[in-house]
């Protein structure tokens, strides 16, 4: 049983991490420091999407359901878990870097609308 619940809180980590790569840039918008820790997440989301890796935690999660004596799964973590829910059956390889791409270009304008209003105001918190 603690093999089941820890491959669920690896499914929440994970998921909390891919929200984070998402939308983190809008922490920047409160918090500057935050950039600290989303700019090298961004780039990882980033670049596992681009390369068409596995991230290291979908294995982990797999290992940990498998000594729960779960079924595990072969894709990574998207495929599994958010593809089914957010986008089509037939999503190619295009689509993902697409995502990939869009995820850059909504972070960096972000970043550039942070970067701007910056330069125009003493730094906060």
């Amino acid at each position: 049983m603690i093999y089941s619940v820890l491959a669920d809180i690896v499914v929440l980590a994970h998921a909390a991490f891919v929200l984070f790569v998402v939308c983190g840039g809008l922490l920047v918008l409160r918090w500057r420091r935050a950039a600290w820790l989303h700019l090298p997440a961004a780039a990882w989301g980033a670049l596992v999407e681009a390369a068409g890796w596995i991230c290291p935690l979908t294995p982990l999660e797999n290992r940990l359901r498998l000594l729960a004596g779960r079924e595990t799964y072969a894709t990574d973590f998207i495929d599994h878990y958010l593809m089914p829910v957010l986008y089509p059956a037939a999503l190619t390889r295009e689509w993902q870097m697409g995502l990939g791409l869009a995820v850059l270009v909504v972070n960096g304008a972000v970043y550039a609308w942070v970067w701007r209003r910056s330069r125009r105001a003493p730094a906060g918190p």
